[in-house]
C-alpha cells in the first residue's frame, strides 16, 4: 500500500527535474463527525442544513500535497473545466469507467463533458460508439468500442484464472460454456439482440442450465472471452448481442504495445497516479505494470509528493487549482474508484460514510476543492430533481455557490430543473 498523503512536510527528492508544488495552495477548512454508534449525518438529521455550522471535531488535515494531488487528478480527469465535448470523447479519454450502476456511470461521463446530456450518452451506447463490458477485474466498465477487444486479451485471461473456482462452486465445465457459447451465437448472428433474460432462457432451452448465479456468470464468461458485448437498450433493459458484429472496427494491438497504452491512457487520465494504483485499477500484475511504464515511459513524467512516485502526463502539470469548485460525483466515480490509495481526496476516518460496513457501494459524493466533503442523495420528482446533500461539516462559504451551480449542472444533465433540497 501506498504511503498515505500529507504524512509528512518535507519536499522529496525532485524526479526528472519536476519539484512538488507546495506554495500558494489553498486549504480547504474540515471537519469531521463525531464517532460513535450511527451517529452519521443522515442520522444527525442534518441534510442540506449542514451548509451550516454543525458540532464537529477535526479529522485528518487537507494538506498542501494533498491539495496538490487532488487537483492534478481533476485536472487530469476532466472534472470541472473541461475540453472534452462528447460522451465519446469522455470514455476515450479516461479508457475506463466503472460502470456496475448504469445512471452513476452515465452522470461520471456528464460530469466531464458539461455540455452533453442523458440522452446523449444513451445515444453514445445504441450507436455502439461506447459499450459496456467487463474488461477488468469482472467488473462492469465503460470503454470506446475500439478498445474493448485488445483490453480484454490483456486483462481477461488472468480474471477468467482468478475466477476458476468460482465455475467449479456452480457447477459449470468447459463443456457447459462452449455449449453455451455455440446458443449464443446462433440466437444472435446476424446483428440480433437480446435482453438478458431472453438470451439466459435460449441457454437453458439449449440444455445448459442458467439457474441463479450461473446465468450471470455464464454471460460474464462469453463477454470476457470476446462472443458477448452489452448492446443498445430496448426499453429500460440493456441488451446482449455478438462483440465482433457489434464493434466493426476493433484496434489490434500486441500484448507489449498493448501494455504500453494501456499504462500511458491510464496516467494520463488519472494522473499523478502510482505504479501500484495502475496494478489495482487494471487487474494486472506489477510486472505488466513495470513493463507498460517501460514502454510508455517517455511520454510521461514523474513527480514526488511525500516520498511517494506518481506517474503522470506532462501537459497535466501545467493546470492550476481552480478556485471554489464544488462537484456532484457519483458513487463510483473513477476520481475515487481509479486509485488503490483514495486517502488524497476521502480522509480515512470518513471512508465509513461513503461505504458504509464497507460492502463495496459506494455512495454518491460531494466534492469541494478536491476533498470528499459529503455524500448526497437525489429524489426525481414529476417537475424537478431534488439534491440534498448530506455534508459532515460546515462548508466554506464561497463554496456554497459552487454547490448550487453543481446541482443545476446536474439537472442540465437529466433535462430537468434541478435544486438543492
Amino acid at each position: 500500500m501506498t504511503t498515505p498523503i500529507g504524512t509528512r512536510m518535507e519536499p522529496a527528492a525532485p524526479a526528472r527535474g519536476i519539484r512538488a508544488d507546495r506554495d500558494g495552495l489553498p486549504r480547504l477548512p474540515h471537519r469531521g463527525v463525531r464517532r460513535g454508534g450511527r451517529g452519521g449525518p443522515a442520522a444527525r438529521g442534518w441534510g442540506s442544513a449542514a451548509l451550516g455550522d454543525t458540532e464537529a471535531v477535526p479529522s485528518t488535515p487537507f494538506t498542501p500535497n494533498r491539495r496538490r494531488l487532488t487537483a492534478l487528478r481533476l485536472a487530469s480527469q476532466h472534472i470541472g473545466a473541461s475540453g472534452l465535448a462528447t460522451p465519446g470523447g469522455v470514455v476515450r479519454w479516461m479508457l475506463a469507467m466503472q460502470a456496475q450502476d448504469l445512471p452513476g456511470a452515465k452522470w461520471s461521463v456528464g460530469v466531464r463533458a458539461p455540455q452533453t446530456s442523458e440522452a446523449a450518452v444513451e445515444a453514445a451506447f445504441d450507436s455502439g460508439e461506447i459499450v459496456r463490458s467487463w474488461p477488468m477485474r469482472g467488473t462492469l466498465h465503460l470503454v470506446s468500442a475500439e478498445d474493448l477487444g485488445w483490453m480484454l486479451e490483456l486483462t481477461a485471461p488472468r480474471a477468467l484464472r482468478s475466477a476458476a473456482s468460482r465455475r467449479a462452486a456452480l457447477g459449470i465445465a468447459e463443456a457447459d460454456t462452449e455449449r453455451a457459447r455455440e446458443i449464443a451465437v446462433a440466437s444472435l448472428s446476424g446483428g440480433r439482440s437480446l435482453t438478458r433474460a431472453a438470451i439466459l432462457a435460449s441457454i437453458a432451452a439449449g440444455g445448459v442450465s442458467a439457474e441463479g448465479q450461473r446465468g450471470y456468470h455464464l454471460l460474464w464468461y462469453l463477454a470476457q472471452t470476446g462472443t458477448l458485448v452489452l448492446g443498445a437498450a430496448h426499453g429500460r433493459q440493456q441488451t446482449f448481442t455478438l462483440l465482433d458484429e457489434w464493434v466493426r472496427a476493433p484496434r489490434r494491438l500486441e500484448r507489449d504495445e498493448a501494455l504500453g497504452e494501456l499504462a500511458y491512457r491510464y496516467f494520463r487520465s488519472h494522473g499523478p497516479a502510482t505504479a501500484r494504483d495502475l496494478a489495482r485499477w487494471s487487474g494486472l500484475t506489477m510486472a505488466d505494470v513495470k513493463r507498460g511504464l517501460a514502454v510508455s515511459g517517455g511520454l510521461l513524467t514523474q513527480l514526488d509528493l511525500d516520498g511517494v512516485r506518481y506517474h503522470l502526463a506532462p501537459e497535466t502539470l501545467a493546470h492550476a487549482p481552480a478556485a471554489a469548485r464544488a462537484h456532484l460525483l457519483p458513487g463510483f466515480d473513477e476520481y475515487l474508484l481509479g486509485y488503490q490509495d483514495r486517502s488524497a481526496a476521502l480522509a480515512p476516518e470518513e471512508s465509513g460514510h461513503v461505504v458504509p460496513g464497507g460492502n463495496g457501494m459506494f455512495k454518491p459524493t460531494v466534492v469541494a476543492d478536491g476533498e470528499v466533503v459529503g455524500t448526497w442523495r437525489r429524489t426525481i420528482t414529476r417537475g424537478e430533481v431534488l439534491v440534498e446533500p448530506l455534508l459532515w461539516g460546515p462548508l466554506r462559504g464561497d463554496l456554497r455557490g459552487a454547490l448550487v451551480e453543481a446541482v443545476a449542472a446536474y439537472g442540465a444533465f437529466l433535462g430537468r430543473p434541478a435544486r438543492l433540497a
